[in-house]
């Protein structure tokens, strides 16, 4: 076997095992978010609770269990992460 190919089978190895560890982390990030949604309220507000206004449905349908309007949500992770 050539120096060439010796080099690419051992870059072949180490994307093989990059993409198996990938696959490990993401099938473990969402086994995570499951459980989180699973242990989540079902059923999201209609009226966002800091500004009364109304939740899209979009947003309701994307974000089971929402209870703030995507204004109002991001402004409070941003008093969250202070």
């Amino acid at each position: 076997m050539s120096r060439g190919m010796t080099l690419m089978t051992k870059y072949a190895d180490i994307i093989d095992s990059a993409t198996e560890l990938a696959d490990q982390l993401l099938a473990q990030h969402l086994a995570a978010h499951r459980a989180r949604v699973a242990n989540c309220s079902p059923v999201s507000l209609a009226v966002c609770i800091d500004c009364g206004e109304p939740i899209p449905e979009a947003r309701r349908l994307a974000a089971v269990g929402c209870e703030r309007c995507i204004e109002c949500q991001e402004l409070a992770d941003k008093v969250a992460r202070r």
